[in-house]
C-alpha cells in the first residue's frame, strides 16, 4: 500500500491516472460560502468553483479503498489554477499554510534522507514560488537544495526510496521550470538530460529509458514549457510541432493510449501552445475547454466546473479536471506564473437571473 500510495501521489501535475483511479473528496467537508462577484471569464470561474471544494477550506483527498488520504499534489494543483486565473487568493493561501504543515509536507516530499521524492519536490517548489514564499524555508524544507540533491550524474532528477525510482519526465521539467527560478537556474546538466530524451517524432516520453521512445503529449506539454524556458527554443518548437500534429479535431488533445480528448490533457497542452506562440492551435484548445466546462444550464453546484470529457461531468474526477483546464482557459507559461495580484475571493461564473412571472 504505502509504495501504490506514493506510485499514484507523487506524480506530477498530469495525474492522469487519478483522474480515473482516486476520486477527489469534495463535498464532505467542502468549504463554507465566501463572498465572491460574477465573472464570465472561463477561467476564474472554473478557479472559483474549484476553491469551493477545498475539504475543510484548504486541501484536496483522495479515496483508496474507501479511505480518504490527503492529497498534496492535487492541492498544488489547486493552488497554480487560482494563481493562473487571479483569483481565489484566499483560497491558495489556506492551502499554501496546508502544505507547510510538517505532517503534510513529509508525507507528501519524504524525510529528505532514506526517502526522498523527486517529482514531488519539483512540484512544491514551483507551487511556493508562485505564491511568493521563501523556497529555502518553506515548512522547515530548503526545497531547492533538497531538488538539487536528487540530480544524478547524468542529469536526472531521481528518487531516493526503498520503494524504487518513479522519477519521469514529468518531475525533470517541473524541475527545470522551479529552478530556473532560484539564483542558482537549472542546472545544465539536467537541461541536457530531458533535452537528450526527445523521441525522434519530436515529442517526449513520460518514462526515461524505454527500448521504445513514445512521444505523450502530457509529458511533451511540460518539456516544451521547461526547455523554452530553459533556452533550449530548437528542442521547445520541435515538441510543440509534435503537439499540433497530435491535436484532435475537436481541438482537444488525448491521454497515451487513448483517442477522445480529455480536459487533463487539453489543459496542459493549450498552456504549452500559448506560451510557445502556436496561438491558433490554442484557441482550438481553448474552445474546446470552455464547451467541457459547466455553464448557466447546469446545477448551480457545478457551475464553473470542467468535466474531464465530453460524457458529462463526474464529481470523482471534476476537481482534478478543472485544476489543469484552468491553466489552459488562462495560458500563462508555468515559468513566468505568479499569484501577485489575485483577487482574493472564488469567483461565480455570472449567469442571467431566472424569469420571474
Amino acid at each position: 500500500m504505502p509504495a501504490l500510495r506514493r506510485t499514484l501521489g507523487l506524480l506530477a501535475i498530469p495525474a492522469l491516472a487519478l483522474a480515473t483511479a482516486l476520486p477527489a473528496v469534495t463535498a464532505a467537508h467542502a468549504t463554507p460560502a465566501q463572498p465572491s462577484s460574477p465573472t464570465v471569464r472561463p477561467d476564474a470561474a472554473a478557479a472559483g468553483w474549484l476553491a469551493r471544494q477545498l475539504v475543510d477550506g484548504d486541501h484536496f483527498e483522495s479515496v483508496f479503498d474507501g479511505t480518504a488520504y490527503p492529497d498534496q499534489g492535487l492541492t498544488i494543483d489547486a493552488v497554480l489554477a487560482f494563481a493562473a486565473s487571479r483569483s481565489s487568493d484566499q483560497a491558495a493561501a489556506r492551502a499554501t499554510a496546508w502544505l507547510a504543515r510538517p505532517d503534510v509536507i513529509g508525507g507528501y516530499l519524504g524525510d529528505g534522507t532514506t526517502e526522498a521524492y523527486a517529482g514531488a519536490t519539483a512540484k512544491l517548489l514551483l507551487a511556493v514560488e508562485v505564491r511568493g514564499e521563501n523556497p529555502t524555508a518553506f515548512g522547515g524544507v530548503d526545497l531547492p537544495a533538497r531538488l538539487r540533491s536528487l540530480q544524478s550524474p547524468s542529469g536526472r532528477f531521481s528518487d531516493r526510496s526503498q520503494w524504487g525510482d518513479y522519477s519521469n519526465a514529468f518531475g525533470q521539467s517541473l524541475a527545470l521550470i522551479a529552478l530556473k527560478r532560484t539564483p542558482g537556474g537549472a542546472p545544465a546538466a539536467a537541461v541536457d538530460f530531458l533535452a537528450d530524451s526527445q523521441c525522434a517524432d519530436g515529442g517526449f516520453p513520460v518514462s526515461f529509458g524505454q527500448a521504445t521512445c513514445a512521444s505523450d503529449a502530457d509529458a511533451t506539454a511540460l518539456a516544451v514549457q521547461a526547455l523554452a524556458a530553459t533556452g533550449r527554443t530548437a528542442k521547445a518548437n520541435a515538441g510543440l510541432g509534435w503537439l499540433t500534429g497530435h491535436q484532435n479535431a475537436d481541438g482537444g488533445f488525448a491521454a497515451a493510449g487513448a483517442t477522445t480528448s480529455n480536459a487533463n490533457t487539453t489543459g496542459l497542452a493549450t498552456q504549452a501552445l500559448f506560451s510557445g506562440g502556436r496561438f491558433g492551435a490554442g484557441l482550438k484548445g481553448w474552445s474546446s475547454l470552455v464547451k467541457l466546462q459547466q455553464g448557466c444550464s447546469a446545477a448551480p453546484a457545478v457551475r464553473g466546473a470542467v468535466a474531464y470529457d465530453a460524457t458529462g461531468f463526474n464529481p470523482g474526477n471534476g476537481a482534478r479536471a478543472t485544476a489543469q483546464a484552468v491553466l489552459g482557459l488562462a495560458g500563462t507559461p508555468l515559468a513566468t506564473l505568479s499569484a501577485a495580484g489575485a483577487r482574493p475571493a472564488p469567483p461565480t461564473l455570472a449567469c442571467p437571473a431566472p424569469a420571474t412571472h
